[in-house]
């Protein structure tokens, strides 16, 4: 009895702690974040004030984005949230104060001129920046900072995107592939709402999607095939996308020009690429969207079934030639107009469908979040669309293999009893080869074929001789 009151009682401390500690945090990050999101929304409502086409001044916005990140603060670079899982793994969480300015500039910069990033990245390295100081400030041991900082992901995530379940559980998920961390999830859970609460509460209005006309489907097995297919392409976009972004991101390393001509020629390339294409590839997207989204298909007529890979295409070059913002919101992109065109080259009616379904779907499988994912899907589009939702996630998180946006994800799990996977490293390191028992079994019907075809070989020549 003694023992079980001593233990109810050490629960009950950590637990009373954690509340504080994830709720303080969570407030703070929610206000920080709601004068990034109001900073950026004035920016981008402004932009009407340029007397020339707006993302003319990406290559000069470009030039001063890597100028100001590599004088100030060099960790703030590229893509935040990737950062972040490096500083976790590799850092014990500790994260410059310096970054969170640093981050809001350098983001606000390439996207109020039209780079094509996202917001969440920011919000996420902004959230580990905070929390990071308030654990210097109350002197945390390596797992309490730890702790911190993943709280301070899952507030970021929840009050840029008005998600806090799907926020919480995105950054317990993210960081380790194939491991929730339990001991995280309440702290979690508490920061997510308390950031999405004050936010929200400070005036930040969020977008949530009318899908519930598919309630009326109840068990439509043609349907649900069809969204096992979609799950399957999912999961080659997002393949697909790992594999741009990091050929762009290494062709730009290995060329030996100064960073900020990069900067320049890179910003050059994207205004050529809007002139030619359009502008609905840059920033953040929202509009396009929400248009893949909406049940009337006047909305997205004028959408090219290609525009998931123009979106890849910019988004690389943005963020190879040292752009800063997010990658989240351009796989919302990808997925959701990458769903509108499968739905229109399948022949589906259920266009708004697909195009949600690939809003979480490439999101599960670039950056290995399925559980994140799925919960979003009910977030953003209601309980009816939870389980095609699932399907199509955690199919597409398996199709990707072992890869990621995040090289910085560590890998705990093999996707497949067929492969040999070194386990416990960053995703970019892990070698993955097929497993010994399935080489031999490969290399038998090799053989069985070989004496097979040598078989019929010897008939054919047997038949050309007798005759």
């Amino acid at each position: 009895m003694k023992k079980h009151f001593t233990e109810q009682t050490a629960i009950f401390f950590s637990v009373t702690k954690w509340m504080f500690l994830s709720s303080s945090i969570g407030i703070i990050i929610g206000a920080i974040v709601t004068v990034f999101l109001t900073i950026l929304h004035m920016a981008e409502e402004n932009r009407s004030q340029v007397p020339f086409h707006y993302y003319y001044l990406l290559p000069a916005a470009l030039f001063l984005t890597v100028w100001v990140v590599q004088k100030f603060a060099p960790s703030a670079q590229g893509h935040g949230t990737e950062k972040v899982i490096e500083a976790i793994h590799k850092h014990h969480g500790k994260i410059h104060i310096k970054v969170i300015p640093v981050k809001l500039l350098a983001t606000l910069l390439t996207i109020f001129t039209g780079g094509s990033v996202g917001k969440e990245g920011p919000g996420a390295q902004i959230g580990a920046g905070a929390a990071s100081l308030l654990s210097d400030i109350l002197k945390f041991n390596k797992s309490d900072r730890k702790k911190l900082i993943i709280c301070g992901i899952s507030a970021g995530f929840a009050s840029v995107f008005g998600t806090p379940i799907a926020g919480a559980i995105f950054g317990v998920e993210v960081l380790v592939i194939g491991v929730i961390m339990y001991d995280v999830l309440l702290p979690s859970f508490i920061a997510g709402f308390a950031a999405f609460t004050t936010a929200q509460f400070l005036g930040i209005g969020y977008t949530y999607y009318d899908l519930h006309f598919y309630q009326n489907i109840a068990l439509d097995l043609p349907l649900i095939f069809k969204v096992v297919l979609a799950g399957l392409f999912f999961g080659l976009l997002s393949d697909l996308v790992v594999t741009v972004m990091s050929w762009v991101h290494q062709v730009v390393k290995k060329n030996r020009l100064n960073p900020y001509f990069k900067a320049i020629i890179g910003g050059i390339v994207i205004v050529v690429l809007a002139s030619i294409f359009g502008d609905e590839y840059l920033g953040l997207g929202m509009e396009t969207i929400k248009d893949t989204l909406d049940s009337n298909p006047a909305y997205t007529q004028n959408l090219p079934w290609y525009a998931f890979l123009l979106k890849m295409v910019f988004t690389s070059i943005t963020l190879g030639v040292g752009g800063s913002g997010g990658i989240i919101t351009p796989l919302f992109f990808i997925g959701a107009t990458g769903g509108h065109a499968y739905a229109l080259l399948s022949g589906d009616s259920h266009i708004a469908l697909f195009a949600a379904l690939g809003f979480v779907s490439v999101l599960a499988g670039a950056t290995n979040t399925p559980i994140a994912a799925t919960i979003m899907a009910v977030e953003l589009f209601g309980l009816e669309i939870a389980h095609y939702a699932a399907i199509s996630a955690v199919i597409s998180f398996l199709i990707t293999g072992h890869r990621s946006v995040f090289t910085s994800q560590i890998l705990a799990m093999r996707k497949s009893e067929m492969l040999e996977v070194k386990v416990g490293q960053e995703i970019e390191d892990a070698v993955v080869n097929l497993d010994d028992h399935e080489l031999k079994k490969i290399k038998n019907i090799r053989d069985k074929l070989q004496k097979r075809r040598e078989h019929l070989q010897k008939r054919r020549f047997k038949q050309r001789k007798n005759k």
